[in-house]
């Protein structure tokens, strides 16, 4: 991922995904905005007890990189499902309800989504010219929300998934993700070789607790998710969320208390 500087605002963008003016996309960390104490300082999200005024502020700083504000980007509700949404500019200023998926192929419309620990999932069809920006932590692996994306792109847009490039952004990594009996039978029962995902405590940076646990490779499941669905480019994430909340907003590491960054995927006018 290349890090990219501006106006004090730090964000990320990846290799793969083209800059162009066509498309447009940035990864934000959790700095450079007004918010304090555990959502110090560039929270998003208004589902944290952060305050209005601030999280209005921050958006302000971040839409406005790509000349927007609040009332013109695409939000969603966020439900850890399998629901895509295909969007146009008539939804801007919208919250899209029970998605966890957004596509369009309107020159204008802008995504965005807030995070901490669930996986980013960015496609971007240069073909058609249609874009897709979703969130899948556990739940979303299991009930496949990457290969929705896909499949709602095929359907609205004419989308040869091996024209797609798909990116994973920053989430919580196999290094710290340790999961109980619930997520480890749910990955069993969804994936092939599922014991390639659920790794051995042993070693790395787990939680030490009873019972059966594992360490889920998050951004794994969602790559083979994608590769399932017939996308042949795809590109993981640099950095995991729980091991660098210097950079960004952690639900796991940070118990629950802490904001979300934001990610803003646009299709150029």
């Amino acid at each position: 991922m290349k890090i990219v500087e501006h106006d004090g605002l730090r964000s990320y963008r990846f290799r793969e995904l083209p800059d162009n003016g066509v498309v447009r996309h940035a990864i934000f960390s959790r700095h450079g905005g007004v918010s304090e104490g555990p959502f110090a300082s560039l929270n998003l999200s208004m589902s944290v007890p952060d305050e209005r005024e601030r999280v209005y502020a921050n958006r302000r700083r971040v839409y406005g990189r790509f000349n927007r504000d609040t009332d013109t980007v695409v939000h969603a509700h966020l439900i850890h499902g399998a629901r895509v949404a295909s969007v146009t500019q008539a939804n801007n200023g919208t919250w899209i309800e029970h998605v966890d998926g957004l596509i369009t192929d309107q020159p204008g419309c802008v995504l965005t989504m807030n995070f901490a620990d669930c996986a980013p999932i960015l496609v971007y069809d240069p073909r058609r010219k249609a874009i897709g920006l979703g969130h899948a932590g556990w739940r979303g692996a299991i009930v496949d929300l990457p290969g929705a994306m896909v499949r709602k792109m095929v359907e609205a847009f004419r989308s040869d998934p091996a024209d797609l490039v798909a990116a994973i952004g920053p989430c919580i990594g196999p290094c710290c993700y340790e999961v109980g009996e619930e997520v480890i039978a749910a990955v069993r029962a969804k994936f092939q070789t599922a014991d390639t995902l659920l790794l051995e405590p042993s070693g790395v940076n787990e939680v030490r607790s009873n019972g059966d646990h594992r360490i889920f490779d998050l951004p794994e499941a969602n790559r083979r998710n994608l590769a399932a669905a017939g996308v042949k480019t795809i590109e993981l994430p640099t950095y995991c969320t729980a091991c660098r909340t210097d950079l960004f907003f952690s639900h796991r590491a940070e118990k629950g208390k802490t904001g979300r960054f934001g990610v803003v995927f646009a299709l150029g006018e």
